[in-house]
């Protein structure tokens, strides 16, 4: 009886643990120029802006999701509440691509930071869902910034 009762408790638990989806995660970089977009004074001292920026990304891991990729971000920003939010796609070389929206601070220690949330995706990653931060180095010396972001992630 002792058997029949661990025979049936592993399977009932096998069903259940094949239906569970790990998260996995992966980190990447970005280097960015914009191509469009400004700022505007919109009072006394207060500026607001958007803009479009386009990069090329690189996997942290030299290699996988991502890797050797281009970026699109459409974003605004006030410097009021010192804060961004836009939506970015994330390609890799076979043109699959990750959807994101992001919320962030403009500032802090150095940085501008945030988080993305995954919104969608195509092809291979299409019914992607997670979310992770991300900081920049907002400003280098030839207009360009530098992005690190990570995420968290589940594929159906």
């Amino acid at each position: 009886m002792n058997k029949l009762k661990y025979i049936f408790i592993v399977l009932i638990s096998s069903l259940f643990i094949g239906n569970i989806a790990f998260a996995e995660s992966m980190s990447w970089h970005t280097g960015w120029a914009q191509t469009e977009g400004g700022s505007h004074q919109t009072a006394e001292g207060v500026y607001q802006g958007a803009g479009i920026i386009t990069g090329a990304t690189f996997n942290d891991a030299g290699s996988g999701m991502l890797h050797n990729g281009e970026g699109q971000c459409f974003f605004g920003w006030d410097m009021v509440t010192k804060t961004n939010r836009g939506y970015c796609a994330w390609g890799d070389p076979d043109g699959d691509r990750i959807f994101t929206s992001f919320t962030g601070k403009i500032g802090g220690p150095g940085l501008d930071h945030g988080i993305n949330t995954i919104t969608g995706g195509t092809g291979k990653y299409e019914g992607i869902t997670g979310s992770g931060p991300w900081e920049c180095e907002p400003f280098l010396p030839n207009g360009g910034n530098v992005c690190r972001q990570s995420f968290e992630y589940e594929l159906p």
